[in-house]
């Protein structure tokens, strides 16, 4: 056999694997990645939302790459105005 037609084959095969395995749950694993970010924000600006956050020195240096998500995390959480703190995203 060609490797080609092997390697489509084997394509072929994850497709369908894919679509029986992970499609039905691709939502929830979904909704359950947004959730983990969203704890992950809020825990990293936490300070910002006027809780006090000890490990705030060593989650600076995550500001500049975090900003955007914090951005639409904000305005998913239904604020649309960035909470009063150190920075301004909009």
């Amino acid at each position: 056999m060609d490797p080609r037609q092997i390697k489509k084959a084997l394509a072929s095969a994850l497709d369908i694997y894919e679509g029986i395995f992970l499609a039905p749950y691709r939502s929830a694993i979904h909704r359950e990645y947004r959730d983990q970010r969203d704890l992950f924000l809020l825990l990293t600006f936490s300070d910002l939302l006027g809780v006090p956050n000890p490990i705030s020195f060593y989650t600076l240096e995550l500001y500049p790459e975090l900003i955007e998500q914090f951005h639409n995390w904000h305005l998913r959480m239904g604020l649309n105005e960035p909470p009063e703190g150190g920075f301004r995203c909009c």
